[in-house]
């Protein structure tokens, strides 16, 4: 990590005066009808560095931003800067929040995640110095096309502000924003430090899975949500051994999370909590770390050199660091959904708005709400994909109806694809039936104008033809005996000229029989003048010319017609295709991460029998059970069912028109 430290003091000044308790020049906040979660602070403050000023494309921060500020009465307020640089994101984004007491040394630690030496500011009094939570948006270091986003949060218990409940909100949004929380916190983990940790226990009053969920319902669900957790341990001194043999990180968190016999209250109490850490975060990692200098240099921690950081300290930072980097997962939703930057600002829109409207959490209502707005937006994302591929690959007119078809079909797939990548799986059916009708329309739009193309390219070239004809009749050369049967020889001939010119496209028959009926009282004219046919030839020299473009049009009209009844086969094959991949991909996540919360719960009921507590175990048990129901209803997978059978009937349907088609157009002909 010899990169690690950038930036200087200049900065840090600069980012430090973000975080003190007077308010930001232009925080603003508009409360409608005291509701609204929203802060204005669209414009930079006076003084601001061009680094401490951010990206508002979601390009690399110069500096942290207020992403959820705290305001008189304990309300928490968004900032609009900070959500800009979130929609910039289009990426995966890897969200990293640190939560603990306060002055316990959380900004120096996540400047080192961020690589840099000044950033997140580092108070030197016993003043508490980040409020709120602050937000760092970075290049992932280890993955391309991701994003790391990291959180500073506020410190929990600061006696400044003696409002536990709003410490509450502030550990709830940090965890339910993040795919990773580390919690961090300095000494040893006793009954003190699991102290901070009693949010925890408090979370099923706030937060619901789904609307009608009750508690004990709530917290075994809770799992699916939540992030993983890492207890970074600050100035450990003690060596970790248990028992006379030498132990783990890892194990000596496992050992302070024993649940403890008695049952009085406060060992109860104690147990709680607890339970609660093993029960929604199944994947726990500690990290311990002494103290990084001396007493002395503790003050002025951003102006250090690396080798002025203690050896020890280094090592655990680092290998902190390089796991956060290489084990952190990308942010997702239930189902492996993975959250983008434009994502996680719509999830922290409504969960601030949940906190001030109701002052509860539903999380099922959150992400229902977030699948309908991204299906929404991928279905139109999809649309302008199609269209602007069409404006670019199609040429018109097309020589046919097929080479339409084909550039459809091209555009259409990337079209597809992107909806199939952007869209949630709940209620896709129903989007992308609405996607399946958009694009018709739109190819039946683009159908037109390749006719309208076809059409007046085709006209074009008869008015050219026609010249010469035109001259030939000013002349009078066909109103004389025979007239009317070198008018036919000269007719013929510009057909055959018509029928070698290129670039005709699709309505080249329908636009000639169009052109020869405009001039059937010509031909008729001229046939009636001429003394060398009889009646029966004028009849069929005046007639014969428009019966066969007539029969040709028809049959181009017919062709065309089949050749979209294919386009639209392939099409709705297509999208049932796509539509089964993406559901047994979705079941087969949603059995992968039921089969993990259920592992997670043998795991956690085994370890309570060994521990003696066989109630809670026997609890657990019944837990399983209903667990494990749930999994045979997604094995069974009459969830998918139902949208497939949507599918097959729109195809059955198409196969009982596309018969029905050709023997109307058929029939039109004949008459």
């Amino acid at each position: 990590m010899a990169d690690i430290w950038r930036g200087d003091a200049a900065t840090q000044r600069d980012v430090n005066t973000w975080h003190g308790d007077a308010p930001h020049p232009h925080d603003a906040v508009a409360w409608l009808d005291g509701a609204s979660p929203w802060q204005d602070d669209a414009g930079p403050a006076a003084g601001d560095t061009p680094e401490a000023v951010p990206q508002p494309q979601g390009g690399p921060m110069g500096a942290p931003l207020c992403l959820v500020r705290n305001e008189a009465g304990g309300r928490l307020v968004l900032s609009r800067r900070a959500l800009e640089v979130l929609r910039g994101i289009g990426q995966p984004v890897v969200v990293v929040a640190i939560a603990g007491p306060y002055r316990t040394g959380k900004s120096f630690l996540m400047n080192r995640l961020a690589q840099r030496r000044t950033g997140f500011p580092l108070g030197h009094t016993v003043q508490p110095q980040t409020k709120g939570i602050w937000m760092w948006c970075l290049p992932h270091p280890y993955r391309p096309d991701t994003t790391l986003v990291l959180l500073d949060t506020e410190g929990l218990g600061d006696p400044y502000k003696g409002d536990s409940c709003n410490d509450a909100w502030i550990f709830t949004l940090a965890l339910l924003l993040s795919s990773t929380l580390v919690f961090n916190s300095v000494g040893t983990i006793d009954q003190q430090a699991l102290q901070h940790l009693g949010v925890v226990t408090a979370l099923t009053e706030r937060v619901q899975v789904g609307a009608e969920d009750d508690s004990d319902t709530a917290a075994a669900n809770f799992v699916r949500f939540f992030p993983g957790f890492i207890w970074a341990m600050r100035d450990f001194v003690l060596e970790l051994s248990l028992d006379g043999q030498s132990i783990t990180a890892d194990e000596y968190l496992e050992h302070a999370l024993r649940l403890q016999p008695g049952s009085s209250r406060v060992v109860q109490e104690q147990n709680e909590l607890r339970h609660c850490l093993r029960d929604f975060f199944p994947e726990r990692k500690c990290f311990v770390l002494p103290r990084p200098a001396e007493a002395e240099a503790m003050t002025r921690l951003e102006e250090l050199d690396e080798g002025q950081l203690r050896p020890g300290f280094l090592r655990q930072a680092d290998a902190f660091c390089r796991h956060i980097w290489d084990k952190a997962p990308v942010k997702a939703l239930p189902g492996r959904q993975a959250v983008t930057g434009s994502m996680l600002a719509s999830l922290a829109e409504k969960y601030v708005a949940a906190i001030a409207s109701s002052g509860v959490l539903c999380l099922e209502s959150t992400v229902t709400a977030l699948a309908a707005a991204e299906n929404t937006a991928a279905v139109a994302a999809a649309v302008a994909e199609y269209q602007q591929g069409m404006e670019r690959e199609l040429k018109l007119p097309t020589a046919s109806q097929e080479a339409l078809g084909d550039v459809h079909q091209r555009c259409e797939h990337r079209a597809l694809a992107l909806f199939m990548e952007r869209a949630f799986t709940h209620n896709i059916h129903q989007y992308q039936e609405q996607l399946m009708h958009e694009l018709e329309a739109a190819k039946e739009e683009f159908c037109r104008r390749n006719e309208a193309a076809s059409a007046e390219r085709c006209r074009a070239v008869l008015r050219e033809l026609w010249q010469d004809v035109e001259q030939r009749l000013d002349r009078g050369e066909y109103a004389v005996l025979g007239g009317s049967r070198r008018f036919q020889e000269r007719l013929r001939e510009l057909m055959e000229e018509y029928d070698r010119r290129p670039g005709k496209g699709v309505k080249a028959a329908a636009v000639l029989e169009e052109f020869l009926r405009e001039r059937e009282v010509l031909a008729r004219a001229l046939c009636a003048a001429d003394q060398q046919l009889s009646e029966c030839e004028r009849e069929r020299v005046a007639s014969e010319a428009v019966a066969a473009a007539a029969v040709a049009a028809a049959k181009e009209a017919e062709e065309a017609a089949e050749a979209r009844l294919e386009e639209q086969r392939r099409s709705f094959e297509k999208h049932k295709q796509d539509l089964e991949e993406r559901m047994q991909r979705e079941q087969q996540a949603m059995l992968e991460e039921q089969q993990r919360i259920i592992a997670h719960k043998q795991k956690e009921q085994e370890a309570l029998l060994k521990e003696g507590f066989k109630e809670e175990a026997e609890k657990l048990k019944e837990q399983i059970k209903k667990l494990e129901k749930e999994k045979e209803g997604i094995v069974q997978g009459s969830w998918i069912q139902n949208p497939l059978h949507l599918f097959s009937t729109v195809i059955g349907l198409w196969g009982l028109w596309r018969a029905v088609v050709p023997v109307v157009l058929r029939l039109l002909r004949l008459v």
